[in-house]
């Protein structure tokens, strides 16, 4: 029984700590694709091909973005919201200063160490232990 439990933490160490490293690169690497976003206030307008997001740029451009179903569903009624607008580039906005897809990335990677570390030191007490 211990030998299988020993085997089974290794595992588990091993998968927590690769996996977890895999991803937190690939979260590091997804982060510097993101680019930067700067805070923008935009006014929300309802136009013939649906509502849409208007806003100055640091430039002092005017953009503009249409707003998908589950936008509009958190922005709802109101005049003006505050959005998030890339640096660098024309007409492009999202509602969340980072991205949800660096942020998933970010915690599996976290969930997977920490999973490495309660392995690793499962199986050190488990060693001393029976020492």
């Amino acid at each position: 029984m211990s030998a299988a439990l020993d085997a089974v933490l290794e595992i588990f160490t091993w998968i927590g700590f690769g996996a977890g490293a895999l991803l937190a690169g690939i979260a590091l690497i997804a982060y510097l694709f993101d680019g930067t976003w700067v805070p923008a206030r935009a006014v929300v307008e309802p136009t013939e091909h649906g509502t849409v997001v208007r806003w100055f740029d640091e430039d002092g451009g005017v953009n503009e973005a249409p707003l998908t179903h589950e936008q509009l569903a958190v922005v709802g009624e109101a005049g003006m919201y505050d959005i998030f607008a890339r640096r660098g580039w024309n007409n492009r906005m999202r509602l969340t200063q980072r991205s949800p897809l660096v942020r998933s990335l970010a915690v599996l990677a976290a969930g997977l160490i920490g999973l490495g570390v309660v392995a690793l030191a499962t199986s050190s007490i488990l060693l001393f232990v029976r020492g």
